[in-house]
């Protein structure tokens, strides 16, 4: 079984994808932010390294969704292939940062590759207005997210809106994190497996 959550900069996806692995057994695989070679020098500037970046994330991704399905275990992951071609990319190409004729090249990539991996089970997605991304941005302190602006973190949420809406590759459960904490709360933790239960409950 492999379950994906999916949601804008700070959202909680490692967080709640961490729980989640704890409580149910699941294995859990991250975005690897930390061995990323080019995510420093985009957020310095992005225009010049808007298209290797995705590129990176798209073979990262890729790769990772390869093996999950390979190994034959209940998995849950970080984020998922789709954010980057529907999300990400696209925000790039549309706010100049990132060239028409890359932006072509890369989602001729995304679109190859995408056919030959299987959706997520069971989709979650982390649904949060941008003041909480900002604070959840903050309380973490990665030094590069720093320079993060509000327009950016805006014009994600339009998409990731946009994609859901549309979202027809499998079960969806959609999170409101905005009036919960499953970090802090063990009953908002609870209610949110509720949910899953309910969800994965059906796929069986």
């Amino acid at each position: 079984m492999h379950i994906a959550v999916a949601g804008n900069i700070g959202a909680g996806k490692t967080t709640l994808a961490g729980l989640l692995a704890k409580h149910y057994g699941w294995e859990a695989h991250f975005e690897d932010v930390d061995e990323n070679p080019y995510l420093n020098d985009f957020y310095d500037d992005m225009k010049r390294w808007s298209f290797a970046l995705q590129i990176h994330f798209l073979n990262s991704r890729f790769n990772q969704v390869l093996s999950l399905r390979k190994s034959k275990k209940d998995i849950i992951q970080d984020r998922t292939i789709y954010e980057d071609a529907y999300i990400f990319a696209p925000n790039l190409e549309s706010m100049n940062l990132m060239p028409r004729r890359d932006f072509d090249n890369y989602l001729s990539l995304f679109n190859i590759m995408s056919a030959l991996v299987q959706p997520p089970d069971l989709l979650i997605y982390l649904r949060a207005s941008v003041p909480t991304l900002v604070d959840h941005i903050q309380e973490r302190g990665r030094d590069y997210e720093e320079t993060i602006r509000l327009d950016y973190l805006k014009r994600l949420n339009e998409r990731y809106e946009a994609w859901i809406s549309g979202y027809k590759n499998g079960k969806l459960l959609i999170i409101d994190v905005d009036n919960i904490n499953f970090l802090k709360n063990p009953k908002d933790l609870s209610e949110v497996i509720n949910k899953i239960d309910a969800q994965l409950n059906g796929l069986f």
